[in-house]
C-alpha cells in the first residue's frame, strides 16, 4: 500500500505541488473512515462516465481513503418507464411514483447499483452493494407523490460493515417504511440526510456538467456562501435546478462543521478536485465573513502577525511592521485565516493608488476559496490596484488571472489592474515597487 500511495502522489504532482498533495492526504487520513467523503453520483454519470467513475473511486481506495457512494438512476428510470408505457410526471421537481412504477424503480436501481459494483470489482477494488436497509422512510405525501419517501432515519450498520472491510459501500436511494414498504427517494435528498448524520469532511456531487455554471456557461470554481450567496441568488441566470441545488447546499452546510465543503465536479476530475488547491469543479463552503477596517484600530494585531508569519514561513514580518505601515484598507476573514492589507501610495498626480502590501492565506485554508472570497470583497471596493510578488510565488498564477498586466524585473513581478493602459502611471508603479523597502525577513533558528 505504501508503494502504491507513493506512486500515486508522484502522479498527482503533475496536477499540483507535492506539498499540497501531501497536505491533503495527511488531512484526509486523520479523518474517521466514515467521515472522509460522501459521493453522490447522478444517473447520467452512471450511464455516460462509468469507466471514469470507477477509476476515480479506485484511486481513492488505493490511497487508503474509502468514500461512501450514493447513486441515483433518473435517466435509466425514464427510459424503462417509457418502455412500460408509464408517463413521467413530476411535481416540484420530484418524480411521482405510482404503484405500477415501483417494480421498475426497484429493478432499475438494483441494475445500476450492481453495474457500478461490477465496474469497481473489474478494477480489483472492494465494493459492497447496499440496496436496502439504510434509509428508514415514511410517505412524503401519498396522494400527491404516490410511493415517494422522505428520510426519517439512517441505519449506519450496513455502511460501517462495508467500511470495516475497506470496501466502498455503494448505496441506492431506496427507503423502507416500518411495515417494509419500499419507497422511491430523491437521490439528492437522500444524500443530504446521509451527510447530516455522517458529517463528512468532503461532500462530492458528480455531474456531467462538472460544476455549477455561471451566466456564460463557465464553471464557477469556488463559492463562499458567507459573502456570495445573496449576490448569486439575485442573478437572473441562477434559476431552476441550479437555484434549487444552491439552496439545498446552503441549508446542508449550515448543519455541518465549518470545515465541511461541497464539491461539484466530473468523475475524471475527482482526484484533482480533492487533492489540489485549484481543484477542477465548483467548491462550495459556508466560508467566513470578511471584516473590513480603515486603520489598525479594531484589528487583532497579534492574530494578524501570526497569520502573516504562518503564510510566508520561513520568512516573517519585521518587528516594527504595524508601526511603520499606515493601512488604507484591511480585509480579514472573521477567523483570521486570510487577509489583505492595502496601503495608499501617491503614484499619479490626481489621487492616491491602492497598493496590495500583504495577501496572506493559512495553509489549511488554501483550496477552500477563502482567499478568493476576500479578494472579491476587496476588488469590489478598489477598482484600481497594483502590487508585487516574488518569482516562484505559487500564487502568481492567480495574480495573472486577476491582473490586467504584469512587468517582470529582477526578483519580482509587478501586477496591476484598472489602470486602463496609462503607461506613465504603470511606469511609476514599477518604480515604486523597485524602491519599496522589504517588510519580510528570514526567520532565524
Amino acid at each position: 500500500m505504501t508503494d502504491v500511495r507513493t506512486t500515486i502522489v508522484r502522479l498527482l504532482s503533475a496536477m499540483g505541488s507535492a506539498k499540497e498533495i501531501q497536505q491533503y492526504l495527511k488531512r484526509f487520513s486523520q479523518q474517521d473512515a466514515k467521515r472522509f467523503a460522501v459521493v453522490k453520483v447522478g444517473g447520467a454519470v452512471l450511464r455516460d462516465e462509468m469507466t471514469e467513475l470507477a477509476s476515480s473511486l479506485t484511486f481513492l481506495q488505493r490511497v487508503g481513503l474509502t468514500p461512501i457512494v450514493l447513486h441515483g438512476a433518473g435517466p435509466q428510470l425514464d427510459e424503462e418507464l417509457v418502455k412500460a408505457g408509464i408517463e413521467k410526471h413530476t411535481i416540484d421537481g420530484l418524480r411521482v411514483t405510482p404503484p405500477a412504477a415501483l417494480g421498475i424503480v426497484r429493478r432499475v436501481f438494483h441494475q445500476q447499483n450492481l453495474a457500478l459494483v461490477d465496474a469497481l470489482h473489474a478494477m480489483d477494488t472492494r465494493a459492497t452493494s447496499v440496496v436496502s436497509g439504510v434509509f428508514a422512510a415514511s410517505f412524503l405525501d401519498r396522494e400527491k407523490f404516490g410511493l415517494v419517501g422522505k428520510v426519517g432515519g439512517i441505519e449506519l450498520a450496513p455502511i460501517e460493515a462495508s467500511l470495516r472491510m475497506d470496501s466502498i459501500p455503494v448505496i441506492a436511494s431506496l427507503g423502507e417504511t416500518e411495515e417494509g414498504q419500499i419507497l422511491n427517494i430523491n437521490a439528492d435528498f437522500a444524500a443530504n440526510e446521509l451527510v447530516r448524520v455522517l458529517q463528512p469532511y468532503k461532500i462530492v456531487f458528480l455531474t456531467g456538467t462538472g460544476g455549477l455554471l455561471d451566466g456564460d456557461g463557465k464553471v464557477i470554481d469556488s463559492i463562499n456562501l458567507s459573502t456570495e450567496y445573496e449576490h448569486l441568488m439575485a442573478q437572473p441566470w441562477v434559476s431552476g435546478g441550479m437555484r434549487l441545488k444552491l439552496g439545498q447546499i446552503a441549508d446542508l452546510l449550515r448543519d455541518l462543521p465549518p470545515t465541511s465543503s461541497v464539491s461539484i465536479t466530473r468523475p475524471a476530475e475527482l482526484a484533482k478536485e480533492l487533492f489540489t488547491h485549484r481543484g477542477s469543479g465548483t467548491l462550495v463552503r459556508r466560508g467566513e465573513k470578511v471584516l473590513r477596517f480603515d486603520s489598525w484600530s479594531g484589528v487583532d494585531l497579534e492574530r494578524m502577525r501570526t497569520l502573516i508569519d504562518s503564510s510566508f514561513a520561513p520568512r516573517r514580518l519585521v518587528e516594527d511592521y504595524f508601526e511603520r505601515t499606515r493601512p488604507y484598507r484591511v480585509y480579514v476573514s472573521e477567523n483570521y485565516r486570510a487577509a489583505m492589507i492595502l496601503t495608499l501610495e501617491h503614484i499619479d498626480e490626481e489621487q492616491g493608488l491602492p497598493y496590495l502590501d500583504k495577501f496572506a492565506v493559512l495553509d489549511d485554508a488554501q483550496g477552500e476559496g477563502l482567499g478568493r472570497a476576500v479578494w472579491q470583497v476587496m476588488q469590489a471596493e478598489n477598482p484600481r490596484l497594483f502590487w508585487r510578488s516574488r518569482h516562484g510565488n505559487r500564487v502568481n498564477a492567480f495574480y495573472h488571472e486577476q491582473s490586467d498586466g504584469c512587468f517582470r524585473q529582477a526578483g519580482f513581478r509587478i501586477f496591476w489592474y484598472g489602470l486602463d493602459g496609462n503607461f506613465a502611471t504603470i511606469a511609476r508603479c514599477v518604480e515604486h515597487c523597485t524602491q519599496r523597502r522589504p517588510t519580510l525577513v528570514q526567520a532565524h533558528g
